[in-house]
């Protein structure tokens, strides 16, 4: 779990930084709202908590900032504004739960806990649907939509798009797709390949301007956004 942590007092951050580390959690500290604000863009995080007197840019901006760069990263405000218009200010600002200073280390880890246990959960279950674009591809109901329009495969151009969705941005080889989705060895002389890719790209690009099934020449095929 990686774990973004903006706090101005360097002698509490520390403190926090060990005691998660212990716990497995790998914790990085920013102590002021600016570079906390450049981490959020330049990093991914499974868990972010804030102070909310930051030097340049305060806890609750940071907050928003999360929402926008990061939308399902749980943010936990960890601070010493305890009233009740704060609270409000921290949740309508996107927090996701909020615990005032001073504190108890084991609640703030039990919190840390839930709140990351819950985003993993809903993060497998994101992972059943493949997206590309506005091309969705529901792996549990088998179900293909384009810009909310339904799509209805074969069972074998099915199979052909979610191996080709399941590696979108890599280009796979004719082999490859013969191997994975025909579970045959690789014939050179049949054109099978192409003419299933064919008919995908019929039912999949051809009244979008946006194509995302790409022949990559002398290789294979790609999945991608122009």
């Amino acid at each position: 779990m990686q774990v973004l942590l903006v706090e101005d007092e360097q002698a509490l951050a520390q403190f926090i930084r060990k005691g998660f580390l212990h716990e497995g959690y790998e914790l990085s500290v920013a102590y002021d709202g600016l570079v906390g604000q450049s981490m959020l863009r330049q990093h991914r995080y499974d868990l972010v908590i804030l102070d909310v007197n930051l030097p340049h840019v305060n806890g609750f901006e940071l907050c928003r900032e999360a929402r926008t760069a990061q939308p399902n990263v749980p943010v936990l405000m960890l601070t010493a504004l305890d009233s009740l218009d704060d609270k409000v200010k921290g949740f309508e600002a996107g927090a996701d739960d909020y615990l005032a200073k001073p504190f108890a280390f084991r609640e703030l880890l039990l919190r840390a806990r839930a709140l990351t246990r819950r985003n993993a959960a809903a993060g497998t279950a994101e992972r059943h649907v493949l997206r590309l674009g506005d091309l969705e591809v529901n792996l549990d109901a088998k179900r293909v939509t384009r810009a909310g329009q339904r799509i209805v495969l074969t069972t074998r151009e099915y199979a052909l798009l979610e191996f080709l969705m399941l590696h979108r941005g890599k280009v796979v080889s004719r082999a490859d797709i013969t191997q994975k989705v025909w579970d045959l060895n690789f014939d050179t002389t049949t054109n099978v390949i192409d003419v299933y890719v064919s008919h995908l790209r019929k039912k999949i690009d051809k009244d979008h301007e946006t194509k995302l099934i790409h022949t990559v020449v002398g290789m294979g095929y790609e999945m991608r956004e122009d």
